[in-house]
C-alpha cells in the first residue's frame, strides 16, 4: 500500500519483472547445459527435446517465483 500511495509501485513491479525475467533465462541455459538439451538434440529427437524443455522450464518457474514472486 505505501507503494502505491507513494507513486513507485509501477517502479518497485517493473524492476521485479526485469529481475525475474533474467533469472528465468539464465537459469533454462544453466539447466538446459546441464542435461544435455542442445539444438542437436532438437534436430535428432524432438519429442524428446520437446519434453527436457517443458521440464526445465516447469522447475525454474517454481525456482524464480519462490525466490523473487513470492518472497
Amino acid at each position: 500500500m505505501n507503494l502505491l500511495t507513494s507513486g513507485r509501485l509501477n517502479e518497485y513491479l517493473a524492476s521485479v519483472d526485469a529481475l525475474a525475467e533474467d533469472m528465468l533465462f539464465r537459469l533454462v541455459a544453466e539447466y538446459a547445459d546441464r542435461q544435455g538439451v542442445t539444438e542437436q538434440l532438437k534436430s535428432e529427437n524432438q519429442l524428446l527435446w520437446i519434453q527436457k524443455t517443458n521440464n526445465i522450464l516447469a522447475c525454474v518457474r517454481e525456482v524464480v517465483e519462490n525466490d523473487i514472486i513470492y518472497s
